[in-house]
């Protein structure tokens, strides 16, 4: 399927504050995510590179030890295994991509 037109796909909440939904391509996860201020991301890691854009809002991402506030229009890319974390600082929207594919978040098979 070429087109995809995520506001029709279902909408889950694999944590508090964060709806999301979710497709993959044969390689990687995309997740269309909006997500409440005051939301966040324990200190964690997996075996998957991950970028972060955001498209509307601003969050705290902490890669290792540093920490960074990231806007509306900036991108983080987040090796695979590294140490990271989020806090949502202003109602935020991102695009969230994983390689290789990923086929569960926070617990729940997507």
């Amino acid at each position: 399927m070429p087109l995809i037109d995520p506001s029709t796909l279902p909408q889950v909440e694999p944590k508090p504050g964060w709806h999301g939904r979710f497709f993959h391509s044969k390689h990687m996860t995309f997740a269309y995510y909006e997500i409440e201020a005051g939301a966040g991301l324990h200190v964690h890691s997996h075996p998957n590179e991950e970028v972060w854009h955001i498209i509307d809002g601003e969050a705290d991402v902490t890669l290792g030890d540093e920490t960074m506030s990231v806007r509306a229009g900036c991108a983080v890319v987040i090796p695979a295994g590294m140490t990271h974390a989020l806090a949502v600082r202003k109602v935020c929207r991102a695009i969230v991509v994983d390689y290789p594919v990923r086929r569960e978040v926070a617990g729940i098979r997507i």
